[in-house]
């Protein structure tokens, strides 16, 4: 089947909804990845389906890229790779973010590539490689002091894996590292970050390795810096219409609604949810989502100061109250909408309606922390193939 097919024989169209829903738009998913090919023209593109496609489901997403572009994929735990494996995908995979005593060797039996951020791991992965050849891709600290080698253990990780290559143990595929401050394209660690790389490969070449790939730019710098694209750039972000950088417009993925479960009017002075932290000013209605921090929704978005809305009935309603686990309680104000109802918490924001950029600058935070953290609770569907033409347009 191809990856077009795949995705169409995904796609479905409930018509209503009687839960909460969270509503996928993969034509966004592949006009985004679109867009962000034509930014690195003269490079590859990985696209980063990570934390289950930032949770827009990774399968469904990794075919739709790889139908747009996309000529391999990005996970960080092995798990998530072999996930997209038991799936049928067989595009070439990273998995760049694990423990020393990860399955290696279950990774290298179905061909997925692996980074090295240590010595310890290049053993561990050398190791494994009685299932067959292992391809890896060094990874270089440039400037984050989390993941990947520091500096001054680069020579000898580059050493030991030019060793381990020359052995038959495994192949040494790319060489990658990560800005800190990308989202900033003038912020001056991206320069250092850069130099830091570019060092990084020159040393690597010195002890013998030819790596084929290299690879600094995430999103922003895909859309903002071509001296970081080198051979291939990863994005995971803006597959889902989030630039971090704000400099390109890109498409929402995600449409989180829920019905109002019930509404009742109540009289001035009414106090509203745990610690009493808003009161009803005037007599009003006030309807209840089944949706609350368990389900994805921040509490720090609500309460006395908070500004949170949700759409119903093609206007904005504020969250009043605090958000608790299971709820959250929405002013209608002389609206005495029925059960069923449908309020849309965020979306692409075409009809009005919040975005995820609007929950986050509620919560003080971020795009991916919203767009990631829709609880298990929330049922999943990919757009109706009319509104996945729409969304394109």
């Amino acid at each position: 089947m191809t990856a077009a097919a795949a995705v169409a024989v995904e796609t479905a169209a409930p018509a209503v909804i009687s839960r909460p829903t969270l509503t996928v738009d993969l034509a966004a998913v592949a006009a985004n990845t679109r867009t962000l090919a034509a930014h690195a023209p003269a490079s590859a593109l990985m696209a980063v389906v990570k934390a289950d496609g930032f949770g827009h489901g990774a399968a469904a997403v990794a075919r739709t890229a790889l139908a747009a572009g996309a000529t391999r994929l990005g996970v960080t735990s092995v798990d998530e790779a072999l996930a997209l494996r038991a799936a049928g995908i067989d595009a070439p995979i990273l998995s760049w973010l694990n423990p020393v005593d990860a399955d290696f060797a279950a990774a290298v039996a179905v061909g997925i590539d692996l980074a090295v951020p240590s010595r310890e791991h290049l053993d561990a992965v050398a190791a494994a490689a009685n299932a067959g050849t292992a391809r890896v891709h060094l990874h270089l600290d440039t400037g984050l002091a989390r993941d990947g080698a520091p500096p001054a253990e680069w020579s000898q990780l580059c050493r030991a894996a030019r060793l381990a290559e020359q052995r038959g143990l495994l192949r040494v595929d790319g060489v990658m590292g990560h800005l800190a401050c990308a989202d900033v394209p003038a912020d001056p660690s991206n320069a250092s970050g850069r130099t830091r790389f570019a060092w990084g490969v020159e040393v690597a070449r010195a002890t013998g390795l030819r790596p084929v790939h290299r690879h600094l730019a995430a999103t922003a710098a895909t859309l903002t810096d071509p001296r970081t694209h080198h051979t291939l750039v990863r994005v995971g972000a803006g597959l889902f219409g989030i630039d971090p950088s704000g400099t390109v417009r890109l498409r929402p993925a995600q449409t989180l609604t829920a019905p109002v479960v019930s509404v009742r009017r109540v009289r001035a002075g009414t106090p509203v949810g745990y610690g009493h932290t808003w009161t009803a000013p005037a007599a009003t209605h006030l309807g209840l989502l089944p949706l609350g921090y368990a389900d994805g929704l921040p509490r720090s978005a609500s309460g006395p100061d908070g500004r949170a809305e949700v759409l119903v009935r093609g206007r904005r309603r504020r969250v009043v109250g605090l958000i608790s686990m299971d709820q959250a309680v929405v002013d209608l104000g002389d609206d005495a909408v029925p059960p069923g109802e449908v309020a849309t918490v965020f979306g692409p924001g075409d009809d009005g309606e919040p975005t995820a950029a609007d929950w986050a600058a509620w919560a003080g935070t971020i795009e991916h922390e919203i767009v990631t953290g829709i609880g298990r609770r929330v049922a999943r569907r990919t757009a109706p193939a009319r509104a996945t033409l729409r969304s394109v347009r």
